[in-house]
């Protein structure tokens, strides 16, 4: 009891020596708080290891939650739809989990709600995922599940013709929302006709009304196999828990010989040209300009995510700060990269008032030719930090982690490629910066896309001079309104 009075006595002389303006001192709030260095990023282990089949593995352990991540990476995707059958590889993948083994959709999607699983499937250009979430003490029931969702999906017809109505029923809503017609239009315009990146990848009306369930099943046999695939697992298990699992469920799947997809060449915009599309009566113009990017596996990756930072990819970045903060043309502009095996468009893009479309191109312009000059430091510093600060928080999840997981299998990136990615990026410089914009940003070279009220854009929009404008309808672009009748 007398130590507690001793100290209590004590505590009460120290109050009142202190300095009650000190105590009472207010933050400097002229400026914002100096951000301390951004935080060192060290995974654990990533494994590799094969079944005895040949298909590769990558496990990355996580024990602080009882939850695993299984994504089964099929190297296919939307870029190998046969010429004649856009959205083949989409429908496939979308079709997989409507019935499977020995059960139909619905007690497919019964037997994983039981489980307190999620099962879901997804194609994109290069590649499709079946991805499972479970918790660990339903592992051996989910699996299953997820086994023959890939090994044995059955194809239902009746689930194609749903599917087949869903995906016209959105054709025939894109023909009135300008944002679906403008991306299309890019793609189309950059790519071509004969490119895979051009065509729209959930299909068009003529590939969706002939599409057949035997393509399907075709398509499935010709590239789901172990030596075409990985298996990302992520989550509260060993390497010595989950093998036998996955050799029991996916041991006897079969390899086979995958045929080898030659891509038309990719040329690169020659001129600046614009392609108005006409929408009357639009409150807004959907605008997107674009050119040529580059791949993936570019060694200037590291310098272009910087760049582009600063120049649409945050929001304090230089588009969005002129056409948002400054002048108020739009909710929102920016500008990204699509880093793909090959390479993919480098788009700028907004929607804004039709009455500022002109306004707003001439600002677009004034961005784009900007970036070609030299950043300042505290541009090329905030953009850093930016990337910096937030790479972290894909690393939240068993289900983020397994998703960049499946980047090292797709470019084949080093093990140590997370754990220097913030490194990589704290070293890019301004004389980089400068160097990438140069090559890759390139304003006489664009295809400039805008959907809208052409009465009322047009005139200000030729008085810019920015060059020829080609006119076209959005029945150009989508073809004419899918009927809903005689889908078969």
């Amino acid at each position: 009891m007398r130590t507690i009075k001793y100290v209590s006595i004590l505590i009460i002389i120290l109050i009142c020596f202190c300095d009650f303006k000190l105590l009472a001192q207010a933050p400097d709030r002229s400026k914002p708080p100096e951000l301390g260095p951004p935080p060192t990023l060290h995974l654990p282990e990533i494994q590799r290891f094969q079944l005895s089949n040949g298909l590769q593995v990558l496990l990355m352990e996580k024990h602080q939650v009882p939850l695993v991540q299984i994504n089964v990476l099929i190297k296919a995707g939307t870029a190998m739809d046969p010429a004649n059958r856009p959205g083949l590889a989409s429908m496939t993948v979308d079709m997989l989990d409507e019935g499977a083994g020995d059960r139909n959709a619905l007690q497919l999607a019964d037997a994983i709600d039981y489980l307190g699983a999620n099962l879901s499937t997804y194609a994109d250009f290069h590649h499709s995922v079946v991805a499972l979430h479970t918790p660990l003490s339903k592992l051996e029931s989910a699996l299953p599940l997820l086994a023959d969702v890939v090994l044995r999906p059955k194809f239902p017809p009746q689930e194609l013709e749903r599917l087949r109505k869903q995906r016209l029923t959105t054709l025939i809503q894109w023909h009135d929302e300008p944002r679906a017609v403008a991306q299309v239009l890019l793609n189309q315009t950059l790519f071509g006709k004969k490119h895979p990146y051009g065509w729209i990848s959930m299909g068009d009306e003529k590939s969706l009304r002939d599409m057949k369930v035997e393509e399907l099943q075709k398509f499935h046999r010709t590239y789901f196999h172990p030596n075409n695939a990985a298996l990302i697992v992520v989550g509260d298990v060993t390497k010595d828990s989950i093998v036998p699992k996955l050799e029991k469920y996916f041991g006897e799947w079969k390899a086979a010989s995958i045929p080898r997809i030659k891509w038309p060449a990719i040329k690169q915009v020659k001129r600046r040209q614009i392609y108005l599309v006409d929408k009357p009566g639009a409150a807004q113009s959907e605008i997107r300009i674009g050119r040529i990017g580059v791949s993936r596996q570019t060694p200037d990756y590291f310098a272009i995510r910087v760049m582009n930072t600063i120049l649409g990819g945050s929001f304090t970045s230089r588009l969005n700060q002129n056409l948002r903060e400054e002048h108020g043309y739009t909710y929102g502009a920016g500008s990204y990269f699509a880093f793909r095996p090959l390479p993919g468009p480098f788009v700028a893009y907004a929607a804004v008032q039709t009455a500022v479309t002109d306004k707003a191109l001439m600002e677009f312009m004034k961005e784009l030719q900007g970036i070609l000059q030299p950043v300042t430091d505290q541009e090329l510093e905030r953009a850093k930090n930016y990337l910096a600060l937030r790479f972290p928080e894909n690393f939240q999840t068993v289900a983020r982690i397994a998703y960049q997981l499946q980047e090292l299998v797709l470019y084949d990136l080093p093990e140590d490629y997370f754990n220097k990615y913030v490194q990589n990026i704290l070293a890019v410089t301004k004389a980089e910066v400068l160097r990438v914009a140069q090559k890759y940003v390139d304003p006489q070279k664009l295809a400039i896309i805008v959907v809208g009220d052409r009465k009322v854009i047009e005139p200000g929009i030729k008085a810019l001079n920015l060059g020829p404008i080609k006119h076209l309808s959005i029945e150009d672009v989508l073809g004419k309104i899918p009927e809903l009748e005689g889908t078969q």
